[in-house]
């Protein structure tokens, strides 16, 4: 009985010292979410902005000789996957690398230290990446699609849809296509649509890749906060269980010992 005390307080101690690491990850995680929900915000709307932009120059007849524009056969592609720098997120990464699966012969790029760990490479952490960095990976893999060397680029991130909900999502950015309905705009570029666009091509695969790191984050802050609300609640349970065991048997434990008195008194 004895034992069974002693392994009960052990028990009940380490739950405890559990429930205090998750409420502090969680007060963490509270910290960040609205400001990474407003980058996220902004990330979208600057996305939507270049989308505009793109939408008129690919609706121009001279743009459809540019090498961004091209559909190719090969199916060679190249993924950029985005996941988490940490775990202790809920489904939030393996969700990502469930969804790369279907996928097995994409080259990938991974961003996120989860991601990095997983595929190699260069170590690209989620929350300090930047607008440089992207656009010095936005030109490279433009560059490269502009020489052949891949048929056609994805980006794998979490999609905000609330703060209960977020979802893998791919949404596939080279070749440009052109919009059926989108009509030729009234727009003057110079020197001409096809160089603009050229121009143009870097800047859109930045903002793509800024507006989903951004949304990834956004989407891993919010998935750690409600994981650790749902494993202190765990916890909470869990504790009052084992105290109510360990009321139990230390309650058997006293009574045993006054048996025992009351027993030696009678002999």
């Amino acid at each position: 009985m004895g034992a069974d005390i002693k392994s009960l307080r052990t028990r009940i101690k380490s739950v405890s010292s559990t429930q205090q690491l998750t409420r502090a990850m969680g007060l963490v995680a509270s910290s960040k979410i609205r400001k990474a929900t407003e980058r996220m915000l902004h990330g979208r709307d600057y996305a939507a902005a270049l989308e505009q932009v793109l939408s008129a120059l690919t609706a121009s007849p001279t743009c459809a000789r540019s090498p961004y524009m091209q559909v190719r056969e090969s199916g060679k592609t190249r993924l950029i996957v985005i996941a988490g720098d940490r775990g202790l997120a809920g489904g939030y990464n393996a969700n990502i690398f469930r969804t790369v699966k279907d996928y097995p012969d994409a080259e990938i790029i991974p961003i996120g230290k989860r991601a990095c760990d997983r595929f190699g490479g260069e170590v690209r952490s989620c929350e300090k990446f930047d607008s440089r960095a992207a656009y010095d990976l936005a030109v490279t893999l433009c560059n490269d699609f502009a020489a052949g060397e891949y048929d056609r680029l994805g980006i794998l991130y979490t999609q905000y849809v609330s703060m209960m909900s977020q979802q893998p999502e791919i949404v596939w950015v080279l070749p440009l296509t052109r919009d059926e309905g989108a009509k030729t705009s009234a727009t003057l570029f110079e020197p001409d649509e096809e160089t603009i666009l050229r121009t143009a091509v870097p800047e859109y695969v930045t903002g793509r890749i800024v507006a989903a790191v951004r949304e990834s984050f956004a989407s891993e802050v919010v998935a750690r906060r409600m994981a650790m609300d749902s494993a202190g609640k765990n916890a909470a349970e869990m504790i009052a269980d084992l105290q109510l065991q360990y009321n139990r048997a230390r309650q058997g434990s006293i009574t045993q010992e006054i048996t025992e008195i009351v027993a030696g008194a009678n002999a």
